[in-house]
């Protein structure tokens, strides 16, 4: 019993503390728990993880030097190791951000991570309420802004695209399109043919999103079998 004396008097060893711990797992876990249902690459046990980390590391800068502390002789800046968190947070962040097709993809995930660091930081800094408030934030910001940015920020446009079918032209434009930030809402055949190429076809394909145009057309463009492609041609020709 001796042995496990120091528990009851030990500062930071108390129950507060295994409180803030927990209060940590959960809310870094919940946070986790949304990445996983959506298949990212930094799911539950990621984030769980980061975040009881995170509250520990803060607990230990808290109370894991009050006994070499001495009054008016050594003093010690709790924040210089908690400030530490925010630098390795950017190695484990930057692994998750890649580069496809000139698309960056990842950035969501790595801000996440870095938002449950501070969660658990939050934690262990003994400020329950910000670590609540934040990680309800998170689930704002992540079911709420994307129906609004989808609905009201995405851009409409549409491609007439002339090709030369039999060369898997209509699965590489759209893989292209999905590649560049844009989701397909429509595609119909408008005719057949031009003046140049008699056996080429043409397509109209309805798009949503917010990747950059100009990028999409020059890669639809170089698409093998793709004769000519045309932004909102109808809405240019009135003048709009």
């Amino acid at each position: 019993m001796h042995v496990f004396r120091w528990l009851d008097v030990e500062p930071g060893q108390t129950a507060l503390q295994i409180g803030e711990l927990v209060l940590a797992l959960v809310l870094s876990s919940l946070i986790g728990l949304e990445r996983e249902l959506r298949m990212k690459s930094a799911g539950l046990r990621t984030h769980a993880l980061v975040g009881v980390s995170a509250a520990l590391i803060m607990l230990v800068s808290k109370y894991g030097f009050t006994d070499i502390l001495s009054r008016y002789e050594i003093v010690l800046d709790p924040s210089r190791v908690a400030a530490q968190i925010v630098s390795g947070i950017g190695f484990i962040g930057g692994g998750l951000i890649f580069v496809q097709r000139d698309i960056v993809r990842g950035l969501t995930t790595a801000a996440i991570i870095w938002l449950t660091a501070a969660v658990g930081m939050a934690c262990g800094a003994g400020l329950p309420l910000l670590a609540i408030f934040v990680t309800g934030a998170h689930f704002l910001v992540v079911y709420g802004y994307t129906p609004f940015t989808h609905r009201f920020l995405a851009a409409h446009a549409y491609l007439i695209i002339c090709y030369v079918p039999g060369k898997g032209a209509v699965q590489e434009i759209i893989q292209t399109c999905t590649g560049h930030g844009f989701s397909v809402h429509g595609l119909e055949l408008r005719r057949e043919g031009d003046a140049v190429h008699v056996d080429a076809q043409t397509i109209r394909i309805s798009l949503q999103g917010r990747g950059l145009m100009t990028s999409l057309l020059a890669s639809v463009g170089d698409i093998k079998g793709v004769v000519s492609v045309q932004l909102n041609p109808d809405q240019q020709s009135s003048g709009n």
